[in-house]
């Protein structure tokens, strides 16, 4: 992190931020509340909370692949806890992972 020209924001999240995060995770009830979130990783900090469907059948929510992605400044208990947080969201609310599994066009639609 000596590089001036490095991405500090990954550095900004304290343990209450992701705490915070986390409880805003577990709050989303839609599909675009899911989008807006992941665009608010990527805003504030700058890493990229990918989601899409396994290579191989999706029977549940492990079948989704969920990853924070790795970046300089990011603990890997935060790159873990917040797609455990959206593992667990999604299979309370079951609509969201459709609508996930429906935008890939996994329904055929």
């Amino acid at each position: 992190m000596a590089d001036p020209q490095a991405d500090h924001r990954p550095l900004a999240l304290t343990r209450q931020q992701e705490q915070k995060l986390v409880e805003r995770i577990g709050c989303i009830d839609s599909y675009a509340d899911l989008k807006h979130v992941q665009a608010l990783i990527r805003k504030n900090l700058g890493a990229e909370l990918r989601i899409a469907p396994g290579p191989n059948e999706v029977r549940t929510v492990r079948g989704i692949i969920v990853v924070l992605e790795e970046k300089p400044g990011l603990c890997k208990k935060a790159r873990q806890s917040v797609p455990a947080a959206l593992r667990r969201r999604l299979a309370e609310r079951p609509e969201i992972a459709y609508a996930l599994l429906d935008a890939h066009d996994l329904f055929g639609s």
